[in-house]
């Protein structure tokens, strides 16, 4: 009894003094072409995957003050789906911006893996087809959302990329996981955007490779934001980002191809890719997030 009772009160006073906080329980319901996700009761995003969007993509994704980090198509450049995955200039084909007909990522299977408490996990299974053309690519995602700490709500995309065929992707900027911040958030409204080597804004953080990247800003008298990391498997890591202060940014190899012109693929290739998101209160002190890198790039991907 008494070693018990000295281990309640030492686990106590860890909890108390932060080294050992609660994780949030987290729930899923799946809707004919969508998944909404709830952690600890509230409301924090819906995966969508209707065949009348462009690509599956996260929106709302909330925030611990419950507003969405996120924005949906907003001006300037309104071909940013909140938080998404895509690729342009695949075989000829768009699968990034308007225009369905340009090619269209679509949801072949989605189904909840883990539905548990203590993570959610989506299986989602897609092909990227455009009219007239045969389908260059298949790729198949697993989404791991999970709350594993206050104030922070985490997302790991893991993707596998199956190439049906010879792929080209020509030099673009409009490559892969990406982010579209809410305008409040964004650095021309106040927000500030900082890389792992504490570079920011647009100027400073453009063209530079580093191995995550923080966006945060104020609404009220909350700070609140979105990081994303690369996991050090990705083949490109780390990238170099696409950035912009209206609230734009994107871990983007293809836009910096080696011989400056595209990268090449050969048919039954797989490219894996793994990249977590941290939905967080805060700045990116506060949020732990360069320690919290740390614990990700320890972690074994296959």
């Amino acid at each position: 009894m008494k070693t018990k009772f000295l281990i309640t009160i030492l686990l106590t006073a860890l909890v108390c003094s932060g080294k050992i906080q609660a994780q949030g329980q987290v729930s899923a319901v799946k809707h004919e072409s969508s998944i909404d996700v709830r952690i600890n009761g509230n409301f924090f995003t819906t995966y969508i995957f209707s065949d009348t969007e462009k690509y599956p993509f996260f929106y709302p994704v909330n925030g611990p003050s419950g507003a969405s980090v996120t924005s949906m198509r907003n001006s300037p450049y309104p071909h940013h789906s909140s938080l998404f995955f895509g690729c342009d200039e695949v075989n000829g084909g768009n699968y990034w911006q308007e225009g369905l007909e340009r090619g269209q990522i679509i949801s072949l299977r989605a189904e909840i893996k883990e539905n548990n408490g203590q993570q959610v996990v989506i299986e989602n299974e897609c092909i990227w087809t455009r009219k007239g053309a045969s389908a260059p690519v298949k790729d198949l995602r697993r989404i791991t959302i999970s709350a594993p700490s206050e104030g922070i709500y985490q997302i790991d995309f893991d993707i596998t990329l199956q190439m049906l065929q010879d792929v080209e992707i020509r030099k673009t900027n409009h490559s892969l996981f990406s982010a579209r911040m809410d305008p409040a958030l964004a650095v021309i409204n106040g927000g500030t955007m900082i890389n792992a080597e504490g570079q920011t804004t647009e100027d400073g953080t453009w063209g530079k490779a580093s191995p995550w990247m923080d966006y945060y800003g104020q609404r009220g008298d909350q700070t609140e934001g979105l990081a994303i990391m690369q996991h050090p498997s990705n083949i490109w890591y780390p990238s170099k980002w696409f950035t912009r202060d209206y609230g734009f940014f994107s871990p983007t190899p293809m836009y910096w191809p080696e011989n400056g012109e595209s990268r090449e693929f050969e048919k039954g290739e797989n490219i894996k890719l793994h990249y977590r998101v941290l939905v967080h209160s805060g700045d990116h002190e506060s949020a732990d997030i360069a320690d919290r890198f740390e614990d990700y790039q320890s972690e074994n991907k296959q």
